[in-house]
């Protein structure tokens, strides 16, 4: 289950790309419907994918 709050949310999935996951399609894949707004959330605090970090910066 993923954190509610988008800060929370920002840290825990920017660990399971750093340490698991080689794209945030990857991670979507292997989570299923609770990635769905996880773009949306965090773009709700200003931050977005970078493809080429691998992070939300």
């Amino acid at each position: 289950m993923l954190p509610k709050d988008p800060f929370i949310l920002l840290s825990v999935v920017n660990t399971m790309l750093r340490d698991k996951y080689p794209s945030l399609e990857a991670l979507k894949d292997d989570i299923g419907d609770e990635a769905q707004d996880i773009e949306e959330k965090l773009a709700s605090v200003g931050y977005h994918y970078d493809s080429d970090l691998n992070c939300f910066s």
